[in-house]
């Protein structure tokens, strides 16, 4: 009786333990998680910030004025323009 009882209370102790890892790991994998969605996010906002960022810069406007005023290419007269059609 009293070796049942020991091996009773064994085990109850070794499942209590085992309760008390599996919620300590539960809590530590939680703040992961966490941590985890919070730099998505962040990425997520620097992303549209950067998609933004270079909407900005491809401007057809910024890019023809920064070809004429810096590099100082000129529109072709319309007598100088040749249209080449690919072959199929």
């Amino acid at each position: 009786m009293i070796r049942a009882d020991a091996f009773l209370l064994a085990i109850v102790v070794a499942s209590a333990l085992g309760v008390v890892t599996a919620q300590h790991q539960s809590r530590k994998l939680f703040t992961t998680l966490e941590r985890e969605q919070s730099r998505a996010h962040e990425l997520e906002v620097e992303w549209g910030q950067l998609q933004l960022e270079q909407s900005t810069w491809a401007a057809h406007a910024r890019v023809e004025r920064i070809a004429r005023e810096q590099i100082g290419l000129v529109e072709p007269v319309r007598g100088r323009i040749v249209v080449i059609e690919g072959v199929r």
